[in-house]
């Protein structure tokens, strides 16, 4: 039996190449902490989280005083028994951002050594349940984005095969509603159009804006309230045809069971940072399979292409590049569809020359 015997921690931040903007923030900085585990048979795995630009640092210092000391000696292969055991340990700052965020970058890393160690890609190993996945764009919707442009960016999107295209709303009701208006006209009704509010309606002005919202037959409705607020999902729900999308401000599975359990949702978009890594995603994807739920997770496509393909019930990956800058490939898209890699391992082939250029000052740990 192998144990794991060194953590190595850092954290690199990254620009957005595009800006990102929407109801509630500006997106830009994505801190990403990095946690490289090694076994003493000399097994290695590679995990990751990120930030939006703030706590970072809070995360890399939680993983290097309280979690990663507890990983020493342990067999990697109990992912369920590690991470529960994180997770206790840290008990009284959970369940929350910082702490689940912290957790899965450690997760990741495991499941990474796990199928490097069967010599299986992790879409195979965590389930084998399709071959692609079908794509849709963020990266031309953002909030300050004109709707000419919105326009050019989905037909772009429509013409490379991708299947449908996010629009951030957040400007006043009758502006976002022209802006929806002119998109649907040009792309006519055979592709996608999601919508993303990012937590800034009350329940009042979510309906209102839901019922001017439906005669464009959108995919969904994104975040409309802050995740807390159940009750005004469900009260959102039933007031409207619009499919409700929920789960990238989600921290624990329980809550996904709350949602489901109330009809306060109709698509789940788990994030595997976000939830604590991939141990708490797949049993939220399987959660949302026994509700027939859909899975389309928010963010990060370089891990949840494999995730999405884990599962049956995986029906989007959300195009949003984040990693090209400290990866030497992309991930694969044919025919506007996401597909994951045959790599053994999470399928992210990592440039650690970049990494080392790019990791921020003070953050590099050792852990023994």
């Amino acid at each position: 039996m192998s144990r794991i015997d060194r953590v190595e921690i850092l954290m690199v931040d990254l620009v957005p190449k595009v800006k990102r903007t929407d109801a509630i923030q500006s997106f830009v900085s994505q801190e990403t902490p990095i946690v490289r585990i090694f076994a003493d048979d000399g097994a290695v795995g590679t995990g990751y989280s990120y930030t939006i630009g703030t706590g970072g640092h809070a995360i890399v210092d939680l993983i290097s005083r309280h979690l990663a000391p507890q990983l020493i000696g342990r067999d990697p292969d109990m992912i369920e028994e590690i991470w529960k055991h994180l997770f206790f340990h840290t008990h009284a700052t959970a369940v929350g951002a910082i702490t689940a965020l912290a957790l899965a970058a450690i997760d990741t890393a495991l499941w990474d050594m796990r199928c490097r160690r069967s010599n299986r890609p992790l879409y195979k190993e965590a389930g084998g349940a399709q071959r692609s996945v079908p794509l849709y764009t963020t990266e031309g919707g953002w909030l300050h984005i004109e709707t000419a442009e919105l326009v050019e960016d989905a037909l772009r999107a429509k013409a490379a095969g991708f299947g449908g295209s996010k629009i951030k709303i957040g400007r006043p009701p009758k502006q976002d509603v022209l802006r929806l208006a002119a998109v649907r006209e040009a792309v006519g009704d055979d592709f996608e159009i999601m919508v993303d509010g990012n937590q800034g309606a009350s329940v009042d002005e979510a309906i209102r804006r839901a019922r001017l919202y439906e005669p464009f037959d959108l995919a969904w409705y994104e975040e409309p309230l802050p995740a807390e607020d159940l009750g005004g999902h469900i009260r959102l729900s039933a007031a409207t045809t619009l499919p409700i999308a929920v789960g990238e401000s989600i921290y624990h599975p329980s809550h996904f069971r709350e949602y489901l359990q109330r009809e306060a949702c109709s698509v789940i978009q788990v994030d595997v940072a976000r939830i604590g890594g991939i141990t708490p995603w797949l049993k939220v994807a399987h959660l949302a399979e026994t509700f027939n739920v859909a899975v389309s997770p928010h963010f990060l496509m370089e891990l949840h292409v494999s995730l999405c393909a884990a599962i049956p019930n995986g029906r989007w990956v959300e195009y949003i590049p984040q990693l090209d800058g400290l990866t030497h490939t992309g991930m694969t898209i044919e025919n506007g569809r996401a597909v994951p890699s045959e790599a053994a391992g999470l399928g992210i082939d990592w440039n650690w020359d970049a990494i080392t250029r790019q990791t921020c000052e003070g953050t590099m740990r050792i852990i023994r």
